[in-house]
């Protein structure tokens, strides 16, 4: 099974709840899919991970064989060639590496190399197999390396995903094939307004999905009227507790120092798997 954990905003806990259910539930792919800041091996102290570079294959032009023509600037939807008067310049970080502009070419004068854009790590935590990217610096694309750490999904396993925030690429990308998605939010006007961007997003992807309320007590009773409104499952309150913030804040998962809460997570698994 694969659920994924998502929000509309970043700060309201998603990583968070990924890290306590996976602890709380036993052995666990657990995919840290935000490449641009993960924050699963910090809040674990992740040692010791593997690497293994991520490549995108990128056009190279021959310019001694290239006459100009300009078919391949042309057939490019991405703007990432510029033909000029003298040579043809490819301008990788806005390559999507479709392969078009080398089939295109009459004169067989562009070939594809391989660009590294991005690491992915593997360790081993317990019970725990974790797996995190990191986007190199400057690459504009987070999607190959989120592509990339979901290779590592184990299919007759439980995964579990922790998305990046928003409602964006990164994300469609994260939860796309998910059989279900945990929407983390917070009772506040902010976070009910995100809310609702990230439950249209999956409602289109048609995937099954719940809400859990993070530093509840905080705010208001909008965001559960709302999922009662949209008739959409609220799976977990996590309260607004000082003993909770402090052990985040020293990079502590709450239920190993609250087991109490572990219950409340396997109860939520139970719930998840009753309802697909």
């Amino acid at each position: 099974m694969i659920i994924a954990v998502a929000s509309g905003k970043g700060g309201t806990g998603k990583t968070t709840v990924a890290v306590n259910l996976a602890l709380s539930v036993g052995k666990t792919n657990l995919i840290d899919c935000d490449v641009e800041e993960p924050n699963v091996p910090a809040l674990l102290s992740v040692e010791g991970a593997l690497p293994e570079s991520v490549y995108l294959p990128t056009p190279v032009v021959d310019q001694e064989k290239c006459t100009l023509c300009g078919k391949c600037a042309e057939f490019c939807q991405f703007n990432a060639i510029l033909v000029g008067k003298t040579k043809t310049i490819v301008y990788p970080e806005i390559c999507h590496s479709c392969g078009g502009c080398m089939l295109v070419c009459p004169e067989n004068a562009i070939h594809e190399e391989n660009r590294e854009v991005g690491v992915i790590y593997t360790s081993k935590l317990d019970n725990l197999t974790i797996t995190y990217g990191e986007l190199t610096i400057g690459e504009p694309m987070a999607t190959p390396i989120i592509g990339a750490v979901k290779t590592k999904i184990v299919a007759d396993e439980l995964n579990i995903l922790d998305s990046p925030p928003g409602t964006a690429c990164p994300v469609i990308e994260t939860i796309h094939g998910s059989d279900y998605v945990i929407l983390v939010t917070e009772p506040t006007p902010f976070g009910l307004h995100d809310l609702s961007m990230a439950v249209d997003v999956v409602r289109e992807l048609g995937i099954p999905h719940g809400v859990i309320i993070n530093r509840a007590g905080i705010g208001d009773e909008s965001v559960k009227d709302y999922c009662i409104a949209k008739n959409i499952p609220l799976l977990l309150e996590i309260p607004f507790d000082r003993n909770i913030a402090e052990l985040y804040s020293n990079g502590i998962p709450f239920v190993r120092e609250m087991p109490e809460y572990r219950e409340q997570f396997k109860d939520l698994l139970r719930e998840i798997e009753e309802a697909l």
